[in-house]
């Protein structure tokens, strides 16, 4: 467990579920995210203060600004890909998503002074053709579509959330995912309140997936996320964070029915 690699892969294979759970709450994308963050924020903050957990963070207020822009980023990109999981599935929402760590690669030997190896760069050429396939062949077919653009914004918001959250390096473990999750809610909070008003209420049909979905899919998925990827490097948190849409396209064809082809 204490195995930064395993905790990275654990968390993928629980996002790669997202898209699943996310299917059995019939509310607006937003909301989703909006009681998937409070809830997982919550279960945090209670964690980390039973725990004896102090707010270390605060005497590195640089790296603590990073933290909260990464988990502002992170917000904003869920709602985007919960948006785009509604207008074109999951499964090619996840792999337009998925465009994300593409960029971080691409960016990592000018911001984090990273070697793009003979192994990563064979895996960086192959994502990107496989990114090409998949996603034209989905724009060949269906056109462009607002669910392709908000899966592709996602992307780049998720680029931005590994960036600013490398920066903050003095900021780790739980007090990191805690950072992430509360900055998250605090902003889709924001955004669901400005587009609508207060959230729905009427969420006693769907308490268990979205208990599920805060305490395990968020809360321990963004532990286990954010306390391993700081210890890896930017082009291994990228490449090997392709098994959350392997196992998102997997998941979805045995319980959705989902497939690519047309």
């Amino acid at each position: 467990m204490n195995n930064p690699d395993f905790k990275y892969m654990s968390s993928l294979l629980l996002f790669g579920s997202n898209g699943i759970i996310a299917s059995t709450i019939l509310l607006s994308s937003h909301e989703i995210v909006f009681w998937r963050t409070l809830v997982g924020s919550l279960f945090l903050l209670i964690f980390f203060r039973a725990g004896g957990g102090k707010f270390t963070a605060l005497r590195y207020k640089r790296h603590l600004a990073y933290a909260m822009i990464s988990g502002a980023a992170l917000g904003v990109s869920w709602i985007f890909l919960f948006e785009a999981y509604s207008r074109i599935g999951v499964s090619v929402a996840t792999l337009a998503y998925y465009c994300g760590p593409v960029l971080v690669i691409a960016i990592s030997p000018l911001l984090f002074g990273e070697r793009l190896t003979p192994a990563k760069l064979t895996g960086l050429i192959a994502v990107i053709l496989g990114m090409l396939f998949v996603n034209g062949q989905g724009l060949i077919i269906n056109g462009f579509s607002w669910g392709l653009l908000f899966g592709l914004a996602s992307a780049v918001l998720y680029a931005i959330m590994i960036v600013f959250n490398k920066k903050a390096y003095k900021v780790t473990g739980l007090e990191n995912a805690l950072y992430q999750l509360l900055m998250s809610f605090v902003t889709v909070a924001l955004y669901t309140f400005f587009r609508q008003g207060a959230p729905s209420l009427s969420v006693e049909n769907y308490l268990l997936p979205i208990l599920i979905f805060g305490l395990v899919n968020t809360a321990l998925g963004c532990y286990l996320y954010f306390a391993s990827i700081n210890q890896l490097s930017a082009g291994t948190v990228s490449i090997i964070g392709y098994l959350e849409p392997l196992s998102a396209l997997v998941f979805s064809a045995v319980f959705l029915q989902e497939h690519l082809s047309g």
